[in-house]
C-alpha cells in the first residue's frame, strides 16, 4: 500500500494549515480532501473514503476529541487511521486523543517531513 496514492482527509479550521497539508501531502503522491470542521469532515466522509484522516483538536462546533469519536464509532469508518493534530503538546492531550481512537498525534507546526512519514508509518497498517 506504500507506494500506491492514498486519499487523505484533512480537518482544519485553518485555512492556512489546510492549504499547507494539502501542498505537502500532493507533493508526497497523495490525493487530498480538505474539511473545515467536524461536520464538515463527516459530510465528505463517505464520498471521499479516505485511508488516513488528520483531525485537528480545536474546531468550533465539533471539536477534534468528538469528531475522532464519532468516526470510530461507524463501523464502516472504525479502520481508518486517524492522527490528531494540535498546536498543544500535552500529554494529557495525547492520552485523551489515544481515548477517542485516534493512532498518532502530530504537534503543528508540522513540516513536510513529519507529515509524509506519519502518512507512510499509517499506511502500512491500512
Amino acid at each position: 500500500m506504500t507506494d500506491q496514492t492514498l486519499t487523505v482527509l484533512v480537518i482544519d479550521d485553518s485555512n492556512t494549515i489546510r492549504r499547507s497539508a494539502e501542498i505537502f501531502l500532493k507533493q508526497g503522491g497523495h490525493r487530498v480532501v480538505l474539511a473545515e470542521d467536524g461536520f464538515d469532515a463527516l459530510a465528505k466522509l463517505n464520498d471521499s473514503k479516505p485511508n488516513i484522516i488528520f483531525c485537528d483538536i480545536l474546531m468550533p462546533k465539533l471539536d477534534g476529541y468528538q469528531t475522532c469519536s464519532i468516526i470510530k464509532r461507524n463501523p464502516r469508518f472504525a479502520k481508518i487511521p486517524v492522527i490528531m493534530l494540535s498546536s498543544k503538546d500535552g500529554f494529557f492531550d495525547k492520552v485523551r486523543g489515544r481515548m477517542v481512537g485516534s493512532e498518532e498525534y502530530l504537534t503543528k507546526p508540522f513540516t513536510k517531513d513529519q507529515l509524509l512519514q506519519a502518512v507512510q508509518s499509517l499506511a502500512v497498517r491500512t
